[in-house]
């Protein structure tokens, strides 16, 4: 039969139609991260309002921040040469911005900055996990200069050096973030870079993406396609592999609005940030509502604000610290003078979910393979709302003892859940077999489904 899904051994999250064959009273949902505590005042004498293009990632015990130190006085037009700044933090909440003694600024290195010169206006760094790489070339970066796109690496993520004296991509237009990383499913490397659509610089902001085997050769840029999605200003990218499904690509761009002008901000312009996922890296779900709208301050409405830092990372709960949830974030106050990062916050897996009212709705599965005995939801519920679900054949027979009315409901809110029949949770004599589920809802979410050995 076509369509059969083969999930062993992974996570799916209901970030799209994928495993979907047949849904009624419900769909997915877009959920919006929350705004938590400021967690970056770029306030330094080398930092400014126009401090930008922040990246971060954890690196064994240590989560990293790289981002562009720089200021443009709005009154007088005049900036200063931009910096490629370091941050670290143990928490990914509080950070520091350790004086590194490399760069000298005003005649003193007592500073954080690490990078200065070719390609420090959007100097982005990431951590190859490529296991045949060169222990001097494990953390890469790509920056913009003349002639498009350079490449760098560093073997300690401190000291950098040029990969080659010539750009690898120059094809595009390259004032934004532009990134890469290593995809360790496809064995490949993935770049993504700013391009102007449908007639150039007066064109469309928009995101081309090119594949290389080796980091040094690479295919022909192609713009990213967009399913039931209209075209508009796409700014910044930030575009990885989720880590705890590293088979889907997540994008967070940010959504430019030239024309519009909330504050009378000498400059024109409003943003917000988007949400975006493929399974591919070329083909995408882009939602066209924000996930991160600017919200009640007005220094998120002035132009090139609510730009979504490349990278999402896992950090405790507040509310229960034995739970991890996933920590993003969005800059703020550009161009005003109090420029910073905030942190946002949203649970594992809860990008998007299968959502149904109290009325109630069902869902039923593409045909399925899976290893592991156990079937495991990631879900909430009111304290009213229940999920059931039923196993069936391919021709939507139940199987005997796993129907609906087999189920025990399940209610509350987890990261993981086993589902239990009367008979039990054990499904190990139905893997490899294909099989649909049959999800009943009620005032519930349903985020992400795995079968896995889970008593």
């Amino acid at each position: 039969m076509k369509n059969i899904r083969d999930i062993s051994g992974k996570l799916e999250p209901f970030i799209d139609n994928w495993l979907i064959s047949e849904i009624k009273g419900m769909g997915l949902k877009l959920h919006n991260p929350q705004p938590e505590e400021v967690v970056m005042e770029f306030n330094n004498p080398w930092e400014g309002s126009t401090s930008a293009y922040i990246t971060i990632f954890k690196d064994k015990n240590v989560f990293r921040m790289y981002y562009r130190g720089s200021n443009y006085d709005i009154d007088t037009k005049v900036a200063y040469n931009q910096f490629t700044c370091y941050a670290e933090s143990s928490d990914g909440i509080h950070w520091t911005k350790p004086e590194m003694n490399l760069c000298e600024f005003n005649g003193s290195k007592r500073n954080n900055i690490i990078w200065v010169g070719a390609g420090s206006h959007n100097f982005t760094p990431f951590l190859d996990t490529n296991p045949d790489i060169k222990d001097n070339e494990r953390y890469k970066a790509l920056g913009s200069d003349e002639g498009g796109l350079f490449a760098f690496v560093s073997g300690d993520g401190i000291i950098w050096r040029l990969f080659k004296n010539k750009p690898i991509i120059t094809k595009g237009a390259f004032d934004s973030q532009n990134l890469a990383f290593y995809d360790s499913v496809n064995k490949r490397y993935l770049e993504y870079h700013r391009g102007w659509s449908e007639g150039g610089f007066n064109g469309i902001r928009d995101i081309m993406v090119c594949t290389s085997d080796d980091f040094e050769n690479w295919s022909e840029p192609e713009f990213l396609i967009y399913e039931d999605s209209s075209q508009e200003h796409l700014y910044t990218n930030a575009i990885k592999p989720y880590f705890r499904a590293p088979y889907i690509y997540l994008g967070f761009p940010k959504r430019f609005i030239p024309e519009r002008n909330k504050t009378k901000h000498p400059v024109d312009g409003v943003s917000d940030g988007l949400f975006m996922s493929s399974r591919d890296g070329l083909h995408w779900k882009k939602w066209q509502e924000a996930f991160i709208r600017p919200g009640i301050q007005p220094e998120r409405w002035v132009n090139r604000n609510n730009m979504t830092a490349w990278g999402i990372i896992t950090t405790k709960s507040r509310l229960n610290p034995d739970v991890d949830e996933i920590s993003l974030y969005s800059s703020e106050g550009y161009y005003t003078g109090k420029n910073r990062l905030r942190r946002y916050t949203i649970r594992t897996d809860g990008f998007v979910s299968i959502n149904a009212s109290a009325k109630g709705g069902y869902l039923i599965t593409h045909p399925l393979v899976f290893s592991g005995k156990n079937l495991v939801i990631n879900y909430s519920t009111s304290a009213a709302g229940k999920i059931l679900v039923g196993i069936m054949d391919e021709n939507k027979r139940y199987i005997s003892g796993f129907s609906v009315d087999d189920c025990i409901e399940t209610y509350g809110d987890s990261i993981e859940e086993t589902i239990r029949w009367k008979s039990g949770s054990d499904l190990s004599k139905l893997k490899g077999n294909p099989v649909r589920l049959h999800f009943l809802m009620y005032d519930a979410d349903l985020y992400s489904i795995c079968f896995k050995d889970k008593t």
